[in-house]
C-alpha cells in the first residue's frame, strides 16, 4: 500500500471506526433477538457472524447464498435451499415472538387484577 499507492495501511481501523473490539461479549451481553443472515458466495460473509452467539443471537447461513438473498421477495423459481433458510428465519422469529407473549401472560397473572385491567387496556 506504501509504495504504490502511497497509504500506510491501518489493520485496526474498522474496529476504531466502528466498534466491536469484541462483538461476541458485546451482543451476549446487549443483544438478543438478531438473526445473522449469511450466504457464503457473498464476499463480505467472512467477516459475518457464521455461528450461534446465544440461543436468541443466531446464524443462519447457506453455502449458497449471496449478501441480503434471503429478504427479497419470493419467487416460484427460488431453489429449494433459499426457501429453506427464509422458513428457518420465520420459524426462528415466530418462535420469539411465541415466547414473548408466554412471558407477558405470565408477567400479567402475577399482578393484582387492577394493574392486569390497565395494562391490557393500554397494549
Amino acid at each position: 500500500c506504501k509504495d504504490k499507492y502511497n497509504v500506510l495501511p491501518r489493520p485496526h481501523w474498522i474496529t476504531t471506526y466502528y466498534g466491536g473490539h469484541d462483538m461476541k461479549l458485546v451482543l451476549e451481553r446487549f443483544g438478543s433477538n438478531i438473526i445473522f443472515s449469511n450466504g457464503l458466495k457473498d464476499p463480505y460473509s467472512s467477516a459475518g457472524v457464521l455461528e450461534d452467539l446465544s440461543n436468541s443471537i443466531v446464524a443462519v447461513y447457506t453455502t449458497n447464498g449471496t449478501h441480503c438473498m434471503d429478504i427479497g421477495s419470493a419467487r416460484k423459481d427460488d431453489p429449494v435451499w433459499l426457501v429453506n433458510q427464509r422458513r428457518r428465519e420465520v420459524d426462528i422469529i415466530d418462535a420469539w415472538t411465541k415466547q414473548y407473549y408466554l412471558d407477558l401472560k405470565s408477567y400479567l397473572r402475577s399482578l393484582s387484577s387492577t394493574k392486569q385491567s390497565y395494562y391490557l387496556e393500554n397494549l
